[in-house]
């Protein structure tokens, strides 16, 4: 085996301890493909189509080989053709090798399959008889693996399950129908997806707990770390009962743009998305565009008109035909009406105000900055999972806009 230049025993021992499948042994060409998608986790941020397209084409040793071994770009686009993809442009793929590269360190992909060892989570492929088939609906923006700890039975509920997200600023009202909700889609046998934050999707994890069902968390960073780290013991709980899932590998924090992110993996893996309770300007509002993005029934809660922490949700059944919930029952409606239903119309809401509405590659720049420590570009660049180039564009942008400042030592994000 020739991944990375290392031994070959060595890779099976770390694919050994995340594999799914603990009852047959690993073999060589198993191991390969296991090391393939967790380092290719870690290279790749999350929704790359570009890599997602080259994994898909040429399987992911293949792929990752052609990285390690600096094809040219010419045999990448051949081969990936050969392999059954679309042509991928000659000058996306470049960026992508680019952006790629500095994150090219085989000791970040052996330290993360080390501590998903560490703390029992596993790497589920798609082959794996518990990948959530829903996600494959994101086509080359899908996962190319998924991180979990948690229960085989958590994951293989996602094929009938309910999201239920909404505001972490969420008011009585809301937290009392995340409750409501959570707890009577438990009681009607069905399990819960939400994303672990604080407010809307707290609420619905503790009553889906407290009922006995499954439920299962989508994180924005490594599973190794909990976040937020308020719901330390909520995500503990929830890694034994149901399921705690991530895209990324252990130690990667989260960031603004893995939370946008990580919403299309809520919407595509349930079959039916209902925001509880937002603001015009919610986050939750871009996992709704998420679902009606790949064909998902969307439901929103009314709440009291007066109330700015509904206004979202009135927005969505008022401007995009969200169908308007109240119950347990009229959800399992909406879920149930799946099948055979119109396509969702695309929702551009304009929302995502943690963006503070910057392009993605100036909020992924931002995101990779401290405000303490002076970070050099290409630290930045290995950070935000971008080429050296586009990173210089986007420090100079955000330093013209007061966001970024750069200092003897390196660049820093500016307060304001």
């Amino acid at each position: 085996m020739s991944i990375f230049a290392l031994d070959s025993n060595q890779v099976m021992r770390l694919a050994s301890a995340v594999s799914v499948d603990t009852k047959t042994e690993v073999d060589e060409s198993a191991a390969a493909e296991i090391f393939a998608r967790a380092a290719w986790t870690g290279i790749a941020e999350p929704g790359d189509s570009v890599a997602g397209a080259l994994v898909t084409s040429l399987g992911p040793v293949a792929a990752l080989t052609s990285l390690v071994d600096s094809w040219s770009i010419e045999r990448v686009t051949a081969e990936a053709v050969a392999g059954g993809a679309d042509s991928i442009a000659a000058h996306d793929l470049a960026l992508a090798f680019d952006r790629w590269r500095p994150r090219l360190v085989s000791s970040a992909a052996i330290t993360a399959l080390r501590q998903a060892a560490r703390v029992s989570a596993r790497l589920v492929r798609p082959t794996d008889s518990i990948w959530p088939a829903g996600v494959d609906d994101l086509g080359v923006h899908g996962p190319i693996a998924l991180w979990v700890r948690g229960i085989d039975a958590a994951l293989e509920s996602l094929s009938s399950s309910v999201a239920l997200v909404g505001a972490r600023a969420a008011t009585g009202y809301g937290e009392h129908m995340a409750m409501e909700l959570g707890a009577g889609l438990s009681d009607k046998g069905v399990s819960v997806v939400s994303g672990a934050a604080y407010g809307i999707d707290g609420m619905v994890h503790r009553a889906v707990l407290a009922s006995g069902g499954l439920t299962v968390a989508f994180l924005a960073g490594g599973v190794d770390r909990f976040y937020p780290s308020g719901h330390d013991a909520l995500l503990g709980r929830i890694a034994t009962v149901g399921a705690v899932v991530s895209e990324l590998p252990c130690g990667s924090p989260p960031t603004k743009w893995r939370f946008l992110q990580r919403n299309r993996l809520i919407a595509a893996s349930s079959v039916a998305t209902v925001v509880v309770e937002a603001g015009r300007r919610s986050g939750s509002l871009n996992t709704a565009a998420h679902a009606a993005s790949v064909g998902r029934p969307l439901g929103a809660v009314p709440g009291p008109v007066t109330s700015p922490s509904s206004a979202g949700c009135h927005r969505l059944i008022r401007e995009f035909d969200a169908a308007c919930v109240t119950s347990v029952d009229e959800v399992l409606e909406l879920a149930s009406g799946m099948a055979g239903s119109a396509p969702q119309p695309e929702l551009d809401l304009g929302v995502d105000a943690s963006s503070e509405r910057l392009p993605p590659d100036q909020l992924r720049v931002l995101d990779a900055l401290s405000v303490r420590s002076a970070r050099t570009t290409a630290d930045v660049a290995r950070r935000a999972g971008m080429s050296m180039g586009t990173t210089e564009g986007a420090l100079g942008l955000l330093a013209l806009e007061g966001a970024a400042i750069e200092t003897e030592a390196g660049w820093r994000k500016q307060k304001r």
